[in-house]
Formats: C-alpha cells, structure tokens, sequence
C-alpha cells in the first residue's frame, strides 16, 4: 500500500499563502501519528509573482503538477492600486485576462479536470448569513448538500470573437463532457445515500446548449441510474430555493456557469466563503482549494479563515484515500473534520464567524485545529492499540 504521497502546493496571492500554510502543518501532525509521508514541491504562482517575472509560475510548473500525487492551491490574485494584475498580449497570450487563469482555469482544462465538486455543510455552531425569522428553523445537520458542476466548458473555454462593436463568448456543451459530469454525480448520489436524488440546475428553457445538457442528464439517468430520483431546476429559481430550503438537497449538477453561481451562492447558508471547500476532479489528476479568493484587503493582516482550505485539504485526503486504498488516509481526512468541529463548538474562530470582540486570528485557529487533530489521531491510536 503507497505510504508516501507528493503535494504539488500552490499559495498563490493574498491570503493564499496563510490559510494554505495553516492547511499544510497539518500533514505534518498527521505524518507524525499515522504510517503516511507526505513531501511538498512549493510552487509559487500568481499575480504577484507575474509582476516580479512575467510569467503566471515557473516554466516546468504543470509538469510538477502532474508528477505529484495531488495539487492544492490556495488563491490567486493580486492588486495593484486598486486594479487587478493582468497579463499582457503577446504571441502567447491573444488577450489579456487575470494573472493567475494558466493556474486556475489553465490546469482544469489542462488536466481535465472535469469535477468541481462543492460540499454544502452548515456546522453546529456556525451561523448562517441569513438574517430572516424563516431561515432559523433550520437544523444544521439538515444543510448536507454537494454541488458539481461541470469544470472544463460552458463560457469558460477562453473563446471569443471581438471586434469594435461586440465580443461573442460561445457556450460549448458536448455530449463527452456532460456525460461524465452526470455520471459523477449520480454515483455521487448512490454513494451518500442520503435521498438517492440528483437536481440538474440549467437554464434550458432559454439556452439551447443547456437544453443539451438537460436531455444527456435525463437520458444516462433513465438508462443506468433508475435508482436515483431525477429533479430539476432553472438557475434563477434555483437560487431561492437553496436559500429557502436548503435541507432539500442532496447532490446538485450544472454547467459551468451556472454551477459557478450557485455553489457561490450556496455558501451563504454554511457561514460565509471562509467555509466553503473545493476539489477539481478529473480521471488522472486532482486539484483541491478554499474558494475564497486571495481577498487581498486581508492579506497580511492574519485575520483570514483557515477553516476552507483545511477542509479541503481534508478532501484531497480523503480523495487520495479512495484512489490508493489507503485507509489512514481516510482516517485523518474524517479526524480533520472532527478537529475542525470541535474547534467551532470551543468557538475558536475567526472575525467573519464571530463577533469581532471574541474573534481569533488566522494562526490561533489552525492552531487549535492542528491540536485538536492530533489529539483526535492519538486517541484512535490508543483506542485501536497502536
């Protein structure tokens, strides 16, 4: 059994690099308790780094990134006098465009990373960012839904045609593309078990491309998921509806754009971006971040929320202890999530889950995490008699 893992990491900008360093010590704790090993290749990248050298990362970047078992990148993005860093038009580069999208956009094509899958989770002890009376009838263990979304297509291909008077964005829906994107998330669905039912979220009564994709859904749901409830939803309503009633959910499939928006939206009802967690998935490779943005107002000033990026490190765990049947793995992915609840109920938290007079900073809570991990970890080892 493969005990020794490499993690290309990706700090990027802004916050990037902190709550990407609060993720990292874990493995350390980790590696210290359980029979794994984990070797890091830092690579920097982003805005910040495009201004000091022209390019977005160093040349040979994406090839260390196929050569790790995993990827995790923290946030890219980086301001200059109020304006975003973008990159110039060269022979290379036929537009300018956020310097960073080669890390983001370019490795989720590159590497075809066709998933992006989002956990919906409303911890106890987290409260929401809906203020009306209705939405405090929910239970927490009641908002428990995952968005996936198509990772590689739609709006996002980089494709336009630009003249003086218009830009054209084509939206590319394909048979291949779709049915991988569906199939993920019916064997999603069956593997939770939860309702058994999966919403396709589209805009199909208006754009035909979106209509394509509803028909692919429909067809391998009625062909090789009978077992699974088909339920169905037009963005701009879906968008009330997980706020209203969130706890109907149970896996959520959309195209790119659409599922950009509401897995965004969606994090209104766990707490804020700060706990929202991501992995790009694809059949070779895996890419895991925070989705937060690199929010640079809150660069440097050590008040960031560590908690996305440690779960979503927790699903690159538990991704690699799927794929290399590694059951230690997947034991310290459910120990970082037990730390990470623990630490909420000791209301440890950051000021954008708190009241900022009993908040704690960015450093305070990954360090209370990393504590409560390895005191999860050293009593299942006491307790297995290891």
């Amino acid at each position: 059994m493969k005990q020794s893992f490499t993690i290309a990491v990706l700090p990027g900008d802004g916050i990037g690099p902190e709550v990407t360093h609060q993720a990292m010590v874990l493995l350390d704790t980790i590696s210290k308790i359980l029979p794994v090993d984990f070797k890091l290749t830092i690579i920097p990248c982003g805005g910040e780094y495009y201004l000091k050298y022209g390019i977005e990362w160093p040349k040979g970047s994406l090839i260390k990134c196929k050569k790790a078992d995993a990827i995790f990148l923290g946030a890219v993005g980086h301001m200059v006098n109020g304006k975003p860093v973008m990159t110039k038009i060269d022979h290379q580069c036929k537009h300018s465009r956020l310097a960073g999208h080669t890390i983001v956009i370019g490795n989720r094509q590159n590497l075809e990373l066709y998933a992006n899958v989002r956990p919906v989770k409303l911890y106890p002890g987290i409260q929401h960012k809906i203020s009306n009376r209705f939405s405090k009838i929910w239970s927490t263990s009641e908002i428990d839904y995952i968005v996936v979304r198509e990772n590689t297509e739609d709006a996002y291909t980089g494709d336009f045609e630009r003249n003086q008077d218009q830009v054209i964005t084509p939206i590319k829906i394909s048979r291949k593309a779709t049915e991988k994107i569906v199939r993920y998330a019916y064997n999603l669905a069956r593997k939770r078990a939860k309702f058994f039912k999966v919403t396709c979220v589209d805009k199909s009564n208006i754009i035909e491309a979106h209509n394509f994709f509803r028909e692919i859904f429909i067809q391998i749901g009625n062909q090789e998921f009978s077992d699974i409830q088909q339920d169905f939803a037009y963005a701009d309503a879906f968008c009330q509806y997980q706020l209203q009633q969130p706890v109907l959910y149970d896996v959520v499939v959309a195209p790119n754009l659409i599922g950009d928006i509401i897995s965004d939206n969606a994090a209104i009802t766990q707490g804020g971006l700060g706990m929202a967690a991501s992995a790009n998935i694809g059949d070779s490779y895996a890419m895991f971040e925070p989705v937060h943005g690199s929010a640079p107002q809150l660069a440097g000033l050590n008040k960031a929320n560590p908690i996305a990026a440690i779960l979503s490190l927790s699903m690159m765990l538990n991704w690699l202890g799927d794929r290399h049947l590694n059951k230690n793995l997947k034991i310290a992915a459910a120990a970082i999530e037990s730390a990470v609840k623990e630490t909420i109920k000791q209301k440890i938290l950051t000021p954008d889950l708190i009241c900022e007079d009993q908040s704690s900073d960015c450093r305070t809570v990954g360090a209370a995490i990393q504590k409560n991990l390895a005191d999860f970890l050293l009593n299942l080892n006491i307790n297995s008699g290891n």
